[in-house]
């Protein structure tokens, strides 16, 4: 399933299956699968145990995972499950400790999702806003030792239109390696991506299953 600029009215369905699915991409030479539980984020809590659990059991590329996972013992245990890495957003945005202690125990395998709207930062699946400054939160992650952020211009994602490059350019300066999600639909939005300092992949959804993005050429030309 995907939204459109994140809103839960504006879904569209693929498949029915997502274990099917994300074997497609992996067959197609696939070496990371993104994964969210959308409902989850949403929720605050995971939703879709049982399909998440056989996509890690069934599948072999890397699974990144998202969605619903603010504590600890669910950073653990999907971790422990086969993920390879887990994204964290709401809880860890709004309490400094619990991701400072999420990096100490689990370092590189913890990501943080930036979910930026309007020049805000989206919370609670999109939801709602966070008044925090997003200068200052981005300089504080630094300073905690992040590895990894995840950048998405929400009123780009699900719509084919192209990413939020002017905020992901703004984002790169702090110097956390970032990963960019929402709206990428062409080649040419990838090639512009590479150039972008500290950019070390991409999130495609939409385009993939619409064959606007062909994976093979893509993988080809930027490496898996």
């Amino acid at each position: 399933m995907r939204l459109w600029q994140g809103r839960f009215d504006r879904e569209t369905v693929y498949s029915e299956d997502p274990l099917w699915v994300a074997k497609k991409w992996e067959e197609g030479g696939a070496k990371w699968i993104h994964v969210v539980d959308l409902d989850g984020a949403r929720e605050g809590h995971v939703v879709h145990e049982e399909t998440i659990r056989r996509i890690l059991e069934h599948v072999k590329a890397k699974v990144q995972l998202g969605g619903g996972i603010r504590d600890l013992k669910a950073v653990e245990k999907w971790l422990g499950l086969g993920a390879s890495r887990v994204v964290l957003g709401t809880k860890a945005i709004e309490d400094p400790r619990f991701l400072r202690e999420a990096l100490e125990r689990f370092g590189e395998r913890v990501a943080l999702s930036l979910d930026v709207k309007d020049g805000q930062l989206m919370l609670e699946g999109w939801t709602r806003s966070s008044r925090r400054p997003l200068g200052e939160l981005l300089k504080r992650l630094k300073d905690m030792g992040l590895s990894l952020l995840i950048y998405t211009d929400v009123k780009r994602d699900g719509t084919n239109t192209g990413p939020g490059f002017e905020g992901a350019l703004e984002v790169s300066r702090y110097g956390i390696p970032l990963i960019i999600a929402g709206g990428i639909s062409r080649m040419e939005h990838l090639e512009e991506a590479s150039r972008i300092p500290g950019v070390i992949g991409v999130i495609i959804g939409r385009a993939l299953y619409e064959g606007l993005i062909d994976l093979g050429e893509a993988l080809r030309r930027f490496g898996g």
